[in-house]
């Protein structure tokens, strides 16, 4: 069975500090958390209590690709004191993906940082948005990456901005199910792209979630960049998931 996480980014507009957010995720069903850039200013031991004393699960870690690049050593010391193996690269600016070159060299980084990160115990994951799904020589440029980048990288899926991109999510999880580990189950207006609730938008909740459950992913991960109320938008997601275990 699956398991459950928000990415914490959904809850960057709740002004507690990062344990007193962990523990209102406690208080659903969800079994763990994601995080973004906020755990870098938080203290870590105190999330690292809340973290034993809740129960919940990292799922994994969002960290930008410059930090790994350039801050190595104290980005890894701290993803793994804090029991993250799994880093994901969360966005890379649309012109990384305007033609083949430049995709070939972005995909040349992306394998240098992974081979560093497998040699120290993490894996390295991509996060798509809807940038990734031009044109690229015939096919999507993500499909281009994921050709040109080393097998061991995973692919964790948006469902939402996949979709919004003009991509088929669910063509995407038969295709890539294997590089697929962690999922952001969101969505978004495909006209606008704009975040919407889950459900709400354009995406094929049920569709989607059969073949997440096909493809063996293991996280189902809840995100919405865009909530109007953080905590009602918390319990929405851990609800809407729950069906799909």
């Amino acid at each position: 069975m699956a398991r459950t996480a928000v990415q914490l980014y959904t809850l960057r507009g709740i002004d507690d500090p990062l344990p007193a957010v962990l523990e209102s995720v406690a208080e659903t069903s969800l079994d763990g958390v994601e995080f973004a850039h906020r755990v870098a200013g938080a203290d870590t031991n105190e999330v690292l209590a809340t973290l034993e004393g809740t129960g919940l699960e990292v799922a994994a870690a969002h960290v930008g690709l410059d930090a790994l690049e350039d801050d190595y050593g104290e980005t890894t010391a701290l993803y793994d004191e804090l029991g993250a193996e799994d880093l994901v690269v969360p966005w890379l600016d649309p012109p990384h993906f305007e033609s083949e070159a430049a995709v070939a060299e972005i995909a040349e980084r992306l394998n240098d940082v992974a081979g560093r990160l497998a040699d120290d115990g993490f894996t390295l994951h991509y996060h798509n948005h809807d940038q990734e799904f031009v044109d690229c020589g015939g096919h999507s440029a993500m499909d281009e990456l994921l050709e040109r980048t080393d097998g061991s990288i995973g692919f964790e899926l948006d469902l939402g901005w996949a979709n919004a991109g003009g991509a088929d999510p669910v063509a995407l999880l038969d295709r890539y199910g294997e590089r697929i580990s962690h999922v952001h189950f969101a969505d978004a207006d495909a006209a606008s792209a704009s975040p919407t609730e889950l459900g709400e938008g354009d995406l094929d909740l049920e569709a989607c979630a059969e073949a997440a459950r096909s493809a063996g992913v293991e996280w189902y991960i809840y995100e919405h960049d865009e909530p109007a109320d953080p905590h009602e938008s918390l319990s929405y997601g851990a609800e809407t998931l729950d069906p799909f275990r």
